[in-house]
């Protein structure tokens, strides 16, 4: 089975939309970017889409390379204050005089929509109410609308970073799942994804899981997004899985639209209709 990312993110959004419905004013999110990034405008762009098709305000805050930490921390707290601002992002990575650290701390934790703040970060390893990073909460949203019960499975997560790795491994916890993460230093990785229920790959390296590695029964889901030969991939050898392995998601289609559609999720998180 193909995972149909697509599918369960426009039934988060049509989620979304629903509760607003009624509501005397509608959510409004802020994105703040620094110099000029293709890759990163197409994102925000996309990302507007997203926003106006549920009937949130978006705004994108276009800064030269050149502000300066005490210029971007001032545009923040502005935000911060602003009763009509529910959600900010800041487009990461940061030009190097800017400490990015200092920037996520800023922002204040009910309007830190992508979840990085290190107050939801530690809500979430404690297991309280927090705003979780969006792509965790994007492959435990598919998980469960596809109502795959986590209570005792065996999951490898591959990939250790802040903004999955971790703290999806955390989120797998709370749904007692027995979590296994595994990173460039895991000897035998094999072990551990061949006897796997679930194989969650955040790696960054194409073609990255072969069809070897898991067993026939296994769900396979592909955080990763690579460029090759011009076209864009996964971390797991897709063509060579998706008629043996119990379900895969697609790169693109699988994780991302999903990913984009939680973010909505994070922005009602705090909002007062």
């Amino acid at each position: 089975m193909i995972i149909n990312g697509t599918e369960i993110a426009k039934k988060i959004k049509a989620d979304v939309k629903q509760r607003i419905i009624g509501c005397r004013r509608h959510p409004n999110v802020v994105a703040i970017i620094l110099g000029e990034d293709p890759s990163a405008e197409s994102y925000l762009r996309m990302l507007e889409r997203t926003c106006m098709s549920v009937g949130f305000g978006y705004e994108i805050y276009r800064l030269p390379e050149s502000t300066t930490e005490a210029q971007l921390l001032s545009v923040i707290e502005e935000k911060n204050k602003d009763e009509f601002v529910n959600g900010i992002i800041v487009q990461m990575p940061l030009p190097p005089h800017i400490s990015e650290e200092k920037i996520i701390t800023a922002i204040k934790p009910t309007k830190d929509i992508d979840g990085f703040h290190p107050m939801n970060a530690g809500r979430l390893f404690k297991g309280e109410k927090a705003t979780r990073p969006c792509t965790p909460l994007a492959v435990v949203t598919m998980l469960d609308a596809l109502e795959v019960d986590l209570e005792g499975k065996n999951v490898v997560v591959i990939g250790r970073s802040n903004i999955v790795g971790k703290p999806l491994s955390v989120m797998l916890m709370h749904k007692n799942a027995t979590v296994t993460v595994c990173h460039s230093k895991t000897q035998n990785l094999m072990q551990h994804t061949q006897c796997a229920d679930i194989v969650i790959l955040a790696v960054g390296i194409a073609n990255f899981l072969k069809r070897e590695m898991v067993n026939e029964n296994t769900i396979v889901i592909d955080v990763g997004m690579n460029e090759l030969d011009g076209k864009l991939v996964g971390d797991a050898d897709f063509d060579a899985l998706k008629d043996y392995v119990k379900m895969i998601t697609p790169v693109p289609g699988g994780v991302g639209p999903v990913t984009n559609a939680v973010l909505l999720l994070n922005v009602l998180e705090h909002f007062d209709c």
